[in-house]
């Protein structure tokens, strides 16, 4: 057992997030993959380990501990790196690269972290220029923990720089608000607000207490979680994906995601039951939405100030994202962007994702983390996919000196029989798709599905261009 510090600082209670994810229902575990182009040195990577901004977050240097009470703390204790940093010298079987890291990491997705150490695990492939951080979700969520890794990480063509973060552009948010600050604009905006909180915040309890998506071949559900994981990647051009935007006045990258993710789902499921899903069948998927102040990643400075609105932890909310079957045969591929976009934009009007946060945080604070937490499992088990999409830096890394190829993350099983957890770094977007394999025998071509569903949109508007 690594060795507990002096009483220099007291034990830390975790926040009502943290403790939800260290329910054993809910308990997560992130995996930030690094692809790279030469092999690690091993000291180097020990060396950047001991004196990185990660080892300066007391996250990263305490143990979760349960008082008398099983209430959950988090204890000082000192790092001992040797025990956190794995090497795997020989390569994991003859498949290419990417098929032997991807199925690491599903075996990986199944299995937990030792409660004997700080939650947090380096895992070096050295066969396969490749290193997967697994930190436990208590400690942060994607946001918190993506900037954290950039921070230990340097520009390729400028090495003594961070990565930069760019900020979103609000331009055409502070534009479009220009034009409807006149009081019946501002008056009919807060109808319209309060009317899709009313039905959005309905929708969500109703959804954790009885209603449930129906069966198709994509379901999941209790118990799940415990099943074989197959993982497949899914790669993208941020260049299509902005190709295809301009399609639809004012859509978005994530517009453009969920209309590819809809679009494959049909796909896969013509190929899987061509003729047993009804038309029009919704499926539910769950979104995680960052809801700092800040959109996008965060510069690690703020996330360790405990006075900023980009504070570090999981600060986020979920929003209900439903997919219809449409027959590929059937469909105009830009249909999928109009309804994603028109979808979208109604939950943007809605305060959903604030309103999950904020029930979530009541829930733990008055009926504590188990009720909390067979909530959350319940929400899993009555939709059909989760997703996410953390956006990466769009220029060039270098992680101990090593030019980063690829990032890429997923995190631990759920009750759902599909996951999707995509992230873009320099100009290209890999989307892990991890499944239940006894339910979705075959990840590739799903994944494939998804990548077909972008080239199809893209070839429809160029060809209009």
């Amino acid at each position: 057992m690594e060795r507990e510090s002096s009483n220099e600082w007291e034990d830390e209670p975790l926040t009502p997030a943290g403790r939800l994810f260290a329910q054993p229902e809910m308990r997560q575990i992130i995996h930030c993959v690094v692809g790279t182009k030469n092999p690690f040195d091993i000291d180097s990577v020990k060396s950047e380990l001991r004196k990185s901004a990660m080892l300066q977050h007391p996250r990263f240097t305490s143990l979760l501990v349960r008082d008398h009470r099983g209430r959950e703390h988090w204890r000082p204790t000192q790092v001992d790196i040797e025990r956190h940093v794995l090497i795997i010298d020989r390569p994991l079987s003859d498949a290419d690269h990417d098929s032997a890291v991807n199925s690491y990491l599903a075996d990986l997705s199944t299995e937990g972290l030792s409660m004997e150490k700080p939650l947090w695990e380096l895992h070096i492939l050295m066969a396969h220029n490749c290193a997967i951080f697994r930190i436990h979700h208590s400690l942060g969520d994607g946001i918190s923990l993506m900037s954290m890794l950039l921070a230990c990480c340097r520009k390729l063509h400028d090495p003594h720089s961070v990565p930069t973060i760019a900020s979103s552009s609000s331009s055409s948010s502070s534009s479009s608000r220009s034009r409807n600050t006149t009081w019946p604009n501002i008056l009919w905006n807060l109808a319209v607000t309060f009317w899709f909180c009313l039905v959005f915040a309905l929708e969500f309890i109703l959804r954790c207490l009885c209603v449930r998506d129906r069966k198709t071949p994509l379901s999941g559900g209790a118990g799940v979680e415990l099943w074989p994981r197959k993982i497949a990647t899914a790669s993208f051009s941020l260049q299509d994906m902005k190709t295809v935007k301009t399609a639809v006045p004012t859509a978005t990258i994530n517009d453009v995601l969920f209309a590819v993710i809809s679009s494959g789902i049909s796909r896969y499921l013509d190929f899987r039951a061509p003729n047993g899903v009804q038309e029009g069948i919704q499926l539910t998927g769950l979104a995680m939405v960052n809801l700092r102040k800040q959109p996008g990643l965060q510069e690690l400075s703020n996330l360790m100030k405990s006075n900023s609105g980009a504070r570090w932890g999981n600060k986020f909310g979920m929003l209900l994202l439903p997919v219809y079957y449409h027959r590929s045969n059937n469909s105009d591929p830009l249909a999928y962007l109009k309804r994603a976009k028109a979808m979208i934009d109604r939950k943007k009007q809605s305060l959903e994702a604030h309103f999950s946060y904020k029930v979530g945080d009541l829930v733990m604070s008055t009926l504590g983390p188990k009720f909390a937490s067979w909530l959350n499992y319940r929400i899993l088990c009555n939709t059909t996919f989760t997703i996410s999409n953390v956006v990466g830096p769009q220029e060039d890394i270098m992680m101990v000196e090593n030019p980063v190829t690829y990032l890429r993350a997923n995190n631990s099983a759920l009750p759902h029989a599909l996951i999707l957890n995509m992230v873009s770094y320099a100009g290209r977007a890999d989307m892990q798709v991890q499944v239940a394999k006894d339910i979705i025998p075959d990840p590739e071509f799903l994944a494939k599905c998804f990548e077909d569903a972008l080239l199809e949109m893209k070839e429809q508007v160029t060809a209009k261009i």
